[in-house]
């Protein structure tokens, strides 16, 4: 959520910021805006809505070769052309981006500002106006920036212009992300190395309370109270084309579509020379010493932990736990006395999720990211990290990245189980490979999906999915996706759990969506489809071939029993995106949903 760029060069900032702004949209957002700094001063531009309306209002003869930009998802005040970035101070000397969350913000009004009158609701103008008050009572503008940051209890990335001043861009950090990329004769800022990959790949990491002097020739990091930085840069391991739709009217369909492809690649990335899969030795006697293995995570991450919390139980024999990040930061249950902590995020920057990293760390407890970005916030700070290998992911609702955190989970459970010696009784790479293809199939199976969903999702405000098993699981994950992108109100529920209250809601034409892919529970799910039905519901079950009878709408190819996930998924998947399509909803970018949320 929310995005920074910024850029200073010798080329026209406007369309660079621009298009970084466009490679950003995928996070989600409420308003945008740009500001550009020429001979004539700084110009900006800010407009509530999409980065084409934002377009539509940027004065094609302003040019100049340094500025910033931002998305804002709002926090603190209504989304509005006034509560947009940038923001500036009351002399339009200084001019200010932000994400995160400043949490003493009315503190600092009261005790620093009572004589400033504010133009929006943000927390963020208090920023701004406070180097500006101590720049007036004399400090250079680095050491306003320095005292003021100083003050700031909360989140934040910063990028800062003065109108009066050098070309130079003041960048700071807290929690939030914020990288800095290098040129030559030209560097720039961005939340996400994807913004600025037009540019360049070469970045630096900035850590928490550090203060950066961008110009176009020099970058320069110092900590909070001054001491110079020096750090190597990286390269952002990210192909353009893999961030381009092609002919694909939707990212999330192209998504999708790509979950085979990427199954296919986690098995040849985690495989070595001699053909078996491998992880890294201080990753599994870490998992191995552990007592018990804490998962956290948020969202379809949280999702994508209770299948591998069923894995890593079934296959190597280690007790999990699944808790949300956002639950466990302030309400840490009793641990064991040998724990490990593995955070599961597509971007690695959840802010709930290393809110508790920091927290486990000061405890000194071994920390493992599953993340899909490298270099990300919670893959720099934990212990160790594994990839997910599943390319970036712009559609807001995760597809490929839960399925991808899946099979990492099942690679990671079955290297375990057999360096500690537990008998392993089939083959992974080979039952991954069948169910790769099996999601071939389902993708291939669009037109009967997409008249399923007309069949049973049109004009419906409600939808409940049920399972049993490791099918609650994927309910859960399927139950998200519908609500998420089409907006109709679903959830899901353990079969046996209907009878506990859930049935109440049950009335004539309630679409009802039942996976049937595990043995042992068959039966009894296919029981609670008849509860429902019997009080008027409408069934849509999704079985697994060998299991599945005449009533069932969709029949999965048969795959390894603990990877009925990767595959049963693909339709609820499918399922959500043509509800979404038939309702006219923009599934990309779903209202009031951030692809990678940054604020707790």
């Amino acid at each position: 959520m929310c995005g920074i760029v910024g850029y200073i060069g010798n080329h026209n900032s406007k369309e660079i910021l621009l298009k970084g702004l466009e490679k950003l949209e995928y996070r989600g957002y409420d308003s945008a805006g740009i500001a550009v700094k020429n001979e004539s001063g700084v110009h900006i531009f800010k407009e509530k809505g999409r980065i084409a309306d934002l377009r539509s209002i940027v004065d094609e003869n302003v040019d100049g070769h340094i500025g910033i930009g931002h998305t804002r998802w709002a926090t603190h005040g209504v989304p509005s052309k006034l509560n947009s970035h940038p923001h500036q101070s009351t002399s339009g000397r200084f001019i200010l981006v932000h994400n995160g969350v400043i949490e003493n913000y009315e503190l600092l009004k009261r005790d620093y500002l009572t004589d400033v009158s504010f133009i929006s609701e943000t927390d963020t103008e208090v920023i701004v106006q406070l180097i500006e008050k101590f720049v007036g009572e004399g400090l250079e503008v680095l050491e306003a920036f320095r005292k003021t940051l100083s003050l700031l209890h909360g989140s934040y990335a910063l990028a800062l212009l003065d109108a009066k001043g050098d070309d130079t861009i003041y960048v700071a950090k807290n929690k939030s992300p914020l990288l800095v990329g290098l040129g030559q004769d030209f560097n720039v800022v961005a939340s996400d190395a994807m913004a600025m990959l037009q540019v360049t790949d070469e970045y630096l990491e900035l850590m928490d309370k550090e203060i950066v002097i961008v110009t176009k020739n020099e970058v320069a990091i110092q900590k909070l109270n001054g001491e110079a930085v020096q750090r190597n840069s990286f390269k952002a391991k990210l192909d353009a084309s893999d961030i381009e739709k092609g002919t694909y009217p939707f990212y999330m369909l192209k998504e999708i579509d790509e979950q085979p492809l990427v199954i296919r690649k986690i098995i040849q990335t985690y495989q070595n020379e001699q053909g078996n899969l491998t992880i890294d030795k201080n990753i599994l006697d870490a998992v191995n010493l552990a007592d018990r293995i804490y998962i956290i995570a948020a969202g379809t991450s949280y999702n994508a932990g209770l299948v591998g919390k069923q894995l890593l139980e079934s296959v190597a024999k280690i007790p999990v736990e699944v808790h949300i990040a956002s639950e466990f930061g302030y309400n840490m249950p009793l641990l064991s006395a040998k724990p490990l902590f593995v955070f599961i995020s597509q971007s690695g920057e959840t802010a709930d999720s290393r809110g508790v990293l920091v927290h486990v760390k000061e405890l000194g407890y071994p920390t493992l990211t599953l993340t899909n970005v490298p270099g990300s916030t919670l893959s720099r700070e934990a212990d160790y990290t594994l990839l997910l290998h599943a390319g970036p992911e712009i559609a807001v609702a995760s597809t490929k990245a839960y399925t991808a955190q899946i099979a990492v989970i099942a690679i990671l459970a079955e290297v375990a189980a057999k360096r500690k010696g537990i008998e392993v009784n089939f083959d992974l790479i080979h039952e991954l490979g069948i169910a790769a293809n099996a999601m071939e199939v389902l993708c291939d199976s669009k037109e009967i999906i997409e008249i399923m969903a007309r069949e049973f999702l049109t004009g419906t405000p409600n939808c409940f999915f049920i399972g049993r098993g490791v099918d609650y699981y994927v309910c859960l994950e399927g139950s998200l996706k519908l609500k998420e992108i089409s907006y109709i109100q679903a959830e899901g529920f353990a079969g046996g759990e209907l009878k506990h209250g859930t049935i109440a809601l049950i009335e004539k034409g309630t679409p009802i969506v039942a996976l049937a892919t595990q043995k042992s529970v068959n039966l009894s799910i296919r029981g609670n489809v008849k509860e429902v039905v019997s009080r008027g519901a409408n069934p849509c079950i999704i079985s697994m071939k060998g299991l599945n009878m005449d009533e069932d709408s969709l029949v999965i190819p048969e795959v390894h029993e603990l990877l009925t996930p990767l595959v049963s998924v693909v339709p609820l998947q499918l399922l959500a995106y043509y509800a979404a399509i038939q309702r006219g909803c923009d599934v990309d970018k779903p209202r009031n949903l951030a692809k990678s949320v940054t604020v707790e």
